[in-house]
């Protein structure tokens, strides 16, 4: 019997394989095409899922094929900015870029070589998934050539379609947002070229953003791809055919406009519905989901792939303490409390968002021009990564300054703070105490340039826990904060989930 199994083999099921496999989790990887996908899907994630893979041992494999960028830009109907979401000049408190933009295949390829590293993670490509049955004992995996597999708990990572999700009976919660878009890919060599545009800030390098035109005529977004990959986004119009909407003249016509003149080739044309949906349940009894078969975003801000990493990140260091003997099972029904928030936040902002840009009426869409540039003159604007709020329930010392944030990594001399301090619980203190499992790092030794005692000071707090996936616990007394995680671990989570 495994302790694992993950269903899927894409981005999220591959991590999700890495980051239990550097446990030492025994992982069974399932999937059922033979070869990874070879075009294009998801291209953006940020600053966060770079962290994560520094915690899963393949930041060295992935982060050549990054291509760091400066945010979102949003077009109104005159050609004129009305939201600017650029990180040029702003500080970078997590080290990373706040925004990467990647190419599928490459990210699947280096997270499925990197899984050959692990002798405990065996991949069967090829196989796909037909039932299961649970029982006291674990899961039982029904697969293709009449095959089965035992696992104490499975991941399913399968995606949107998700046969788990769907063999288990598993609802969807619809948000009510569906727009039919073409999404199209293709080889550039050469800059993208825009319409005369007008607000942009001085500081902001059309080529180095997500640009969205908020066009009545035609909504599109421009996205930057790794080295010469350009992606396209294009609403489709009422009574538009999706076959001939992905027909190569269809497509030439619409790129042209920022292609006339640089010569590229088409590498993908094909249409999508741009979902907001949300599993009603993320686990049922020894199976969890995570991804797109959990949940599916509008892509308007780019974190779709993301939260998929995020729920694996939230859910191995659980499962860790549970396989070991070290947490109840009890542990894992905090998932979906502390994950549904953050997606809900999230395609909540992505739905508005596609409102407003996917509004066709030039009148209703002139008045939204001028709203939106009014109020931008009074509000900060933020980064999509702001759209992540903090863990207000679960694993958290609720009331704590600073509680379910995301934790900062500066860097430690010339080094980052994760891979001085290793990524498990790690409590920063000037005071000394026992560990147990927690590592102790004392502030006066640590060469950061004074950030996490500026972080500290900034929340008048001596002390801060933090857990394996770099989400702030609590802050306080360090004694006190190591007493309440450990309660809360042993089991009176659920007490708090339910308060």
């Amino acid at each position: 019997m495994f302790d694992v199994a993950i269903i899927g083999c894409g981005p999220v099921g591959a991590f999700a394989a890495n980051l239990l496999g550097k446990s030492g989790a025994s992982v069974l990887v399932i999937e059922q095409e033979a070869r990874a996908y070879p075009l294009p899907r998801a291209v953006h994630l940020d600053h966060e899922m770079m962290r994560l893979f520094q915690s899963a041992g393949v930041i060295d494999r992935v982060a050549g094929d990054m291509r760091d960028t400066e945010g979102h830009l949003h077009v109104g109907a005159d050609h004129g900015v009305i939201r600017y979401m650029g990180t040029v000049g702003r500080a970078r408190p997590f080290s990373w870029s706040n925004d990467y933009f990647f190419y599928q295949p490459e990210l699947e390829d280096h997270l499925r070589d990197a899984l050959n590293e692990h002798p405990n993670i065996t991949v069967q490509l090829g196989v796909a998934f037909e039932g299961l049955e649970q029982n006291a004992d674990g899961v039982t995996l029904r697969l293709s050539g009449s095959r089965s597999e035992q696992a104490r708990f499975v991941i399913a990572c399968d995606g949107a379609r998700s046969a788990v999700r769907k063999a288990m009976d598993i609802r969807l919660d619809d948000l009510d947002f569906e727009e039919p878009w073409l999404v199209v890919d293709a080889e550039v060599d050469g800059p993208v070229r825009f319409p005369d545009l007008w607000g942009v800030p001085e500081a902001a390098d059309l080529q180095k953003l997500s640009v969205m035109m908020c066009d009545p005529k035609r909504p599109a977004t421009i996205v930057p791809g790794r080295g010469n990959h350009r992606r396209w986004e294009f609403m489709l119009l009422p009574g538009e055919d999706d076959q001939a909407m992905m027909e190569p003249a269809a497509v030439a016509a619409l790129v042209e406009p920022y292609l006339s003149g640089v010569p590229h080739k088409v590498v993908r044309a094909a249409t999508y519905r741009f979902h907001g949906l949300i599993a009603e349940r993320w686990r049922q009894g020894g199976v969890f989901l995570a991804g797109d078969a959990a949940h599916q975003t509008p892509p308007f801000f780019g974190q779709g792939m993301c939260h998929g990493l995020r729920d694996v990140a939230n859910l191995a260091w659980k499962l860790d303490l549970v396989l070991r003997g070290q947490a109840p099972d009890a542990l894992l029904d905090t998932y979906q409390p502390e994950r549904d928030p953050h997606v809900r936040a999230v395609i909540s902002a992505a739905v508005s968002a596609g409102r407003y840009i996917c509004m066709l009426d030039p009148a209703a869409a002139a008045e939204r021009d001028v709203k939106m540039r009014e109020a931008a003159k009074s509000a900060q604007q933020g980064t999509a990564a702001d759209l992540i709020p903090a863990i207000a329930t679960g694993i958290v010392a609720v009331g704590t300054a600073g509680a379910g944030e995301r934790f900062i990594q500066p860097r430690v001399g010339d080094r980052l703070l994760d891979d001085v301090t290793g990524c498990g619980w790690r409590l920063f203190t000037r005071t000394a105490i026992e560990n147990g499992d927690v590592t102790v790092i004392d502030l006066t030794q640590l060469d950061d340039g004074g950030a996490i005692a500026a972080w500290l000071a900034a929340r008048n707090a001596e002390s801060v826990l933090i857990r394996p996936d770099h989400y702030v616990f609590g802050t306080g007394k360090a004694s006190d904060l190591i007493v309440r995680r450990n309660a809360l671990v042993a089991g009176a989570a659920h007490q708090e989930i339910a308060a």
